[in-house]
């Protein structure tokens, strides 16, 4: 199982956009629709291991998945 969810809506630009740079960036993921989860106010969603971080937030993206690569 993925230990990386990303949370999304289908209107999301920025859901979108952070897809495709984990993509680009080689990183496999599970998608789920952040309108069936009822604590979901805001997307985009990154699970990382169970650390959340809202919104396309880069440096800490990175630094989530360079913590998750170190286990």
């Amino acid at each position: 199982m993925s230990k990386i969810i990303v949370y999304t809506t289908p209107t999301c630009a920025y859901c979108h956009a952070l897809m495709d740079w984990l993509e680009d960036l080689g990183v496999e993921y599970v998608e789920r629709d952040a309108t069936k989860e009822p604590d979901m106010s805001t997307v985009p969603v990154t699970d990382i291991d169970g650390e959340r971080i809202v919104g396309f937030d880069r440096p800490a993206i990175k630094k989530a998945l360079k913590k998750l690569n170190q286990k």
